[in-house]
């Protein structure tokens, strides 16, 4: 029989597939001989189980009571006993921290028997009381499917009714009537009474946690953060410690550093006689966790003990729960700690510096997401003297994010569907705002700290986050908010956040790029750009020292050229030329493709060869002395031709007063209207079919290239024929271009050598691809195009159709235009990467589709062997990292 459940002495922090990090963790704690509360973890395997066949495994039962009755010994307490209640905290843990799981339930095993004798016990009769109603709410909220601003807004009117803002102002009568309140509403509200048998919550809080794994929170945070959708989930039991026992208890979150920024220090939050849940949640503001030195030194002094032995042996910065009973300690949680970008970076070379880790570790410490992060814009500082500040937050997670003010996550999903900015402004956050949260530009709370909801999920997905602006008085069902001085801002009006110092501005605040971009750009030096720029510099240095991927621009003008090759870009490997040809050139090849004779046509290309051979000059010399991959020109043949619809009617209603010209454009338009362009006549076959077009081409580039040779360049061309299906084509234009290329030769005095190769962007390109590579020099594959072809998607067509459903039914993982398909589009890279150096051993191959700049498509062209990979300017130096970062992994 397999195992399904583990005490916390059996497990370690290398079982996280197993036992979930949460799980693998308190092990690992209990390992160290660290304060942790005992339990045990029901594994994934169960919860997997679970949800393929809709039961409990043969056995977990059975596995549950030897755990339970173990623990029951242990702590000298039976479940629930009316006289001395043992509880139990019923907490989710997943392999990776995921906000949207299900919420912990505390104090499970409290009953209206049980909670006598907790008050006795403890000898606090309030404490026992507000135990009780925070299980009901707890438990309704999680188990039951209770909305929770029910239990809020009944808490809010025992205050009222008090007179008093805060919950420590309710005494124990009034927590009991609160009691009696919760219960009404999840009868009311649930269809069943709260259960008053212990055993009976906790199987049923359980099985609540293997449930939340397909909750549509759960299944959006594994969307936005790529998560495999079947590990599943651990539970973990754990005997339940008290940090709302007096002024002696409390609750806290540690950071080992800081979490925004890095920087070494005591950081996180801390609240006297609360659970840990108040923290979490937000509800109520906590104090800085250095206070903690004045309310409880030797817990304080112990707590830094415990963080040095944590950070020493995982090796990282570690996020710590911890609960204080009675002025003991107790261990809840460890793991190493979600960051900001900024601190990723700050953190790996920190590490290096004190020997912790080498050079391959740290680089391996900071991902591409994360630079890409780093990249994006701030607020100009010149401009925020002007700016109407309204208040000033906690800094939770850096970044300037402007967007209309909503105050729900419908309100900010909505929004964002329209194509509109927004900053999701809510009193707290919980898991039901993720979907908000994702869709915002910035999130903007009135409560909780650094270590609250909103704060820790913004950071883990990189946005801007501004929490515990207690100046705000925050009014959601009203859709606004009231900062000092009553400017009051409504729902629809444009705010400013600013993460990184907190400050909250009315209006939009311009931005200028960030520092590390400057940086790139060459306008900043390493040394001039404080810790951050360095430590980028530092680890890029490493990562493209380890690199065996190249890493190239898609840029198609000298502009997009020269600011690829400061990013540190290797070459170009796409030129879209049919780029070349929009704006006042349209008509130039509207007149090609129109042209009824051979002068005609011959009129039209010699107008279009300067242009070209001009911008390929300037293209050179952007990249002189690296490869310049360009790609013939390969658009559908109705993106240069009048719209059909519209020059009818124009004809239509200019009747025999129609221009001549209109009317044998619209013969033309009509002979080649296409029911699918993006299959039709285009790529190879476009230059197949108008005689001179390919080789207008070639000849511009052979001789822009001799031109820049005679200047003292060195010019490396490779030309590219498109949407190459059968070798037969490859071989018709490769001899027409290796013909002009001679004649250019001979013309000039000057040879310039130019590979000739192919895009395979067709499933059979793919499967042929021995074949074509014996007349081919290099492969790129043009991923966006191999994609559509193989899944048989248009991209501008499905994306908005029906992709949202695909990633929520779990069918996309995410989207195969976002990160590469590995089984069936990736399938065809290899096989046409093993098969194409089977034939030709030194054949090029390359990737310029979007997905050369997606980290996780990066590592699968390192796996395959490819050359190099080809991705915008801006995304550059994360494909470099990337590429590092995949040879690194690899070894």
């Amino acid at each position: 029989m397999p195992k399904f459940v583990y005490d916390f002495t059996e497990g370690n922090k290398d079982l996280k597939d197993l036992l979930g990090g949460k799980g693998a963790n308190l092990a690992e704690m209990t390992n160290l001989g660290l304060p942790v509360p005992p339990g045990f973890t029901i594994t994934t395997d169960a919860c997997r189980h679970y949800l393929e066949h809709g039961t409990l495994p043969a056995g977990l039962q059975d596995e549950v009571d030897a755990h339970l009755a173990a623990l029951e010994r242990r702590m000298g307490k039976r479940l629930g006993d009316p006289a001395d209640p043992l509880l139990v905290s019923v907490r989710s843990g997943a392999k990776f921290s995921m906000p949207g799981m299900m919420e912990t339930v505390l104090n499970v095993g409290l009953t209206d028997a049980s909670v006598h004798g907790l008050a006795d016990q403890s000898g606090d009769e309030r404490f026992a009381w507000d135990s009780y109603r925070r299980l009901i709410q707890m438990f309704g909220k999680t188990v039951l499917g209770v909305d929770g601003e029910l239990f809020e807004d009944a808490i809010e009117a025992a205050k009222d009714a008090k007179g008093t803002k805060d919950d420590a102002g309710l005494d124990a009568a009034d927590l009991r009537a609160l009691v009696d309140r919760f219960k009404d509403i999840v009868r009311e509200h649930a269809g069943r009474p709260f259960p008053t048998d212990p055993r009976e919550q906790m199987d049923l809080a359980v099985k609540a946690v293997f449930d939340s794994w397909n909750a549509p929170r759960a299944v959006l945070y594994r969307r936005q953060e790529r998560i495999p959708v079947d590990l599943g989930t651990a539970v973990n039991v754990c005997s339940m410690v008290f940090g709302n026992m007096g002024l002696d208890s409390g609750t806290g979150v540690a950071f080992t550093r800081d979490p925004a920024t890095g920087q070494q220090g005591v950081y996180g939050d801390y609240l006297q006689n609360a659970q840990g849940e108040d923290v979490v949640a937000g509800i109520r503001n906590t104090v800085p966790l250095t206070e903690l030195e004045r309310i409880d030194k030797p817990s304080y002094d112990r707590l830094l003990e415990i963080m040095e032995t944590l950070e020493n042996h995982y090796l990282d910065m570690c996020d710590i729960e911890f609960t204080i009973e009675r002025g003991m300690l107790w261990m809840l949680q460890t793991r190493v700690g979600k960051r900001t970008a900024a601190a990723a970076f700050r953190i790996a070379c920190q590490l290096l510096d004190q020997g912790l880790i080498d050079e391959d570790e740290a680089a391996s410490r900071v991902t591409g997401d994360q630079l890409a992060q780093l990249m994006f814009p701030r607020f100009d500082e010149s401009r925020l003297a002007s700016a109407r500040r309204l208040t000033k937050g906690m800094n939770a997670s850096p970044g300037a994010a402007v967007g209309k003010a909503v105050f729900t996550s419908e309100s900010a999903v909505r929004a964002a569907e329209n194509g509109e900015d927004v900053i999701l402004v809510r009193r707290e956050t919980n898991p039901d705002d993720l979907s908000g949260m994702v869709a915002a530009r910035g999130v903007l709370t009135s409560r909780g700290g650094k270590t609250s909801h909103a704060a820790v999920v913004a950071r883990g997905m990189g946005k801007t986050c501004v929490c515990g602006a207690e100046e705000l008085d925050v009014e959601v069902k009203a859709g606004r908010f009231t900062a000092p001085g009553g400017v009051v801002v409504e729902e629809g009006e444009v705010i400013s956040i600013d993460g990184t110092s907190g400050e909250v501005y009315l209006g939009e605040v311009p931005v200028e790029d960030s520092p590390v971009v400057r940086y790139f750009e060459g306008r900043l030096r390493p040394g001039d750009g404080g810790e951050l720029v360095q430590a980028v510099h530092r680890l890029m240095r490493h990562a493209d020292s380890r690199a065996a991927l190249k890493v190239r621009a898609n840029a198609d003008n000298p502009a997009d050229s020269a600011r690829a090759r400061r990013f540190g870009a290797q070459g170009i490997g796409l030129c879209r030329t049919e780029h070349m040809f929009l704006g006042d050139r349209r008509q130039l090849v509207e007149k090609l493709i129109l042209a009824e004779g051979e002068e005609e046509r011959t009129a039209a290309l010699d107008a279009l060869e300067p242009l070209q051979r001009e911008d390929f000059e300037g293209i050179f010399e952007a990249m002189d002395g690296q490869p310049v991959t360009i790609r013939l020109i390969d658009p559908p043949l109705h993106e240069f031709l009048p719209d059909l619809t519209e020059l009818s009617v124009r004809v239509a209603l200019a009747g025999a007063g129609a221009d001549p010209q209109d009317r044998r454009l619209l013969e033309a338009v009509q002979r080649l209207h296409e029911e699918n362009p993006m299959l039709g006549l285009r790529g190879v076959r476009l230059g197949l079919t108008i005689p001179g077009l390919f080789a207008m081409q070639v000849r511009a580039i052979a001789e822009a290239a001799a031109r820049r040779r005679r200047d003292g360049g060195d010019p490396r061309p490779e030309i590219m024929i498109p949407l190459v299906g059968a070798v037969q084509e490859l071989e018709a234009i490769r001899d027409e271009a290796q013909g002009v290329l001679a004649q250019v030769a001979r013309s000039t005095g000057v040879d310039v050598p130019a590979l000739i190769g192919t895009m395979i962007e067709l499933p059979r390109a793919a499967l042929t691809a021995g074949q074509i590579a014996e007349a081919a020099e290099f492969f790129s594959f043009g991923t966006n195009d191999l994609t559509q072809t193989t899944w048989g998607f248009s991209r501008d067509d499905v994306e908005a159709a029906f992709f949202s459903r695909y990633l929520e039914a779990g069918i996309f993982g995410v989207s195969p235009f976002e990160t590469l398909d590995r089984e069936g589009v990736g399938r065809l890279i290899r096989i046409a990467a093993e098969e194409g150096r089977a034939t030709r051993p030194d054949l090029k191959l390359g990737i310029c589709g979007e997905h050369g700049g997606d980290p996780e498509s990066v590592h699968f062209c390192h796996e395959v062997g490819l050359d190099y990979v080809s991705c915008s300017p801006f995304r550059i130096p994360v494909a470099r990292l990337e590429a590092g970062r995949a040879a690194i992994a690899s070894t």
